[in-house]
């Protein structure tokens, strides 16, 4: 049975339009052009930081993120920037009795906005800063699996990445889920592992319910 669920943070639960449109803003690239060398990068199959270094070779993202800081243009995000299923979503798997959690691949400054944005949402936020481990590797799940309080086949993670999420949630004995939005999940779709690999495949975070109702219903 899957008694929790994990959610991946950027294209999961929150949309990075904005976001990545300030790094092209930051980068004095147009924001188009951007986004076309952003979307061939991850039909290459690379690390989506290789396109920073397409347009300024050299670029350090950890580095830059802190200059941006400094020149009062933090990364950011808000409640404008969620998915709309996302309140509703969460609200129905919480009355489901579900345990809920929150673990990406972000920063301190990220995993603070995360904690004022859901703070009665979900029992746990977790960040790839907190804990010195980035997906895919396996330790970030093996930290996932020590905060939540079930075996790790009964932990359900979310994510938009077949590679980032998906793949090493089921490497870690763990239920997966791909939702179909964003960059890397629409380039990935169609792909034999994005159709094989993840227990549900979703448009919406709202399908999540009634597929865990169903899964659980099958093992009783």
């Amino acid at each position: 049975m899957i008694r929790a669920v994990v959610f991946d943070v950027g294209e999961c639960l929150v949309d990075e339009t904005r976001e990545y449109g300030t790094w092209a803003d930051w980068l004095g690239v147009p924001r188009h052009t951007f986004a076309a060398m952003f979307g061939a990068v991850i039909a290459q199959g690379r690390d989506y930081r290789d396109v920073f270094q397409e347009f300024q070779p050299g670029f350090d993202l950890y580095e830059q993120r802190e200059a941006r800081a400094a020149a009062g243009q933090p990364e950011h995000f808000g409640e404008e920037d969620l998915y709309p299923d996302v309140r509703p979503a969460l609200a129905q798997l919480r009355a489901d009795g579900l345990w809920l959690g929150i673990a990406g691949n972000q920063t301190t400054r990220a995993g603070k906005i995360l904690r004022e944005l859901f703070t009665e949402d979900v029992d746990f936020i977790g960040t790839s800063d907190d804990w010195g481990a980035s997906k895919p590797d396996v330790e970030f799940f093996r930290r996932v699996a020590e905060v939540v309080p079930f075996e790790n086949s009964e932990i359900l993670y979310v994510g938009d990445r077949v590679d980032n999420d998906l793949r090493p949630a089921v490497k870690a004995g763990m239920e997966s889920a791909l939702v179909r939005r964003g960059p890397w999940a629409t380039i990935q779709w169609n792909t034999e592992e994005a159709e094989k690999l993840p227990t549900f495949r979703v448009e919406s975070l709202a399908e999540l319910s009634g597929n865990i109702i169903q899964f659980n219903g099958r093992g009783r």
